[in-house]
């Protein structure tokens, strides 16, 4: 599946916006993400720190159960933004999330000046264990 330009542009803004609400003032990195459904909503997190740092959330996962408390399933991709000069990739625990909701999907990471990096979640997490595994 190719998302369009005007697509990928609204998950970006969203995982910008969401950005803004990162609760990081342990590592100051402010991270929003973006899924966008089967059913074409978006629906955005960020990262929430804690000071037990075990319970700290991700954007990526966080963006996910927000989909899925909402009755959402199936995920076709996800947009990732981060304050800097750098992207920044999902974590382990992030992938193996998403994967749970979309084997196919497409992962965007941006940032503020790096040229956007565009990657399937076969190329993040090949060969992975899904539902399907059980």
């Amino acid at each position: 599946m190719t998302l369009s330009d005007v697509v990928l542009e609204k998950l970006r803004l969203a995982a910008c916006a969401a950005s803004e609400r990162a609760y990081a003032p342990y590592s100051e990195f402010h991270v929003g993400a973006a899924v966008l459904t089967e059913s074409g909503e978006i629906f955005t997190g960020c990262n929430v720190e804690n000071a037990s740092y075990g319970l700290t959330i991700c954007a990526e996962r966080n963006a996910v159960f927000q989909a899925v408390a909402q009755g959402q399933r199936h995920l076709l991709a996800c947009a990732i933004y981060v304050k800097g000069l750098r992207v920044a990739m999902p974590c382990g625990a992030c992938r193996q999330v998403l994967r749970e909701f979309g084997a196919e999907m497409e992962v965007l990471c941006f940032s503020d000046a790096a040229e956007p990096v565009r990657r399937t979640l076969g190329d993040l997490l090949p060969e992975s264990f899904g539902p399907e595994s059980l």
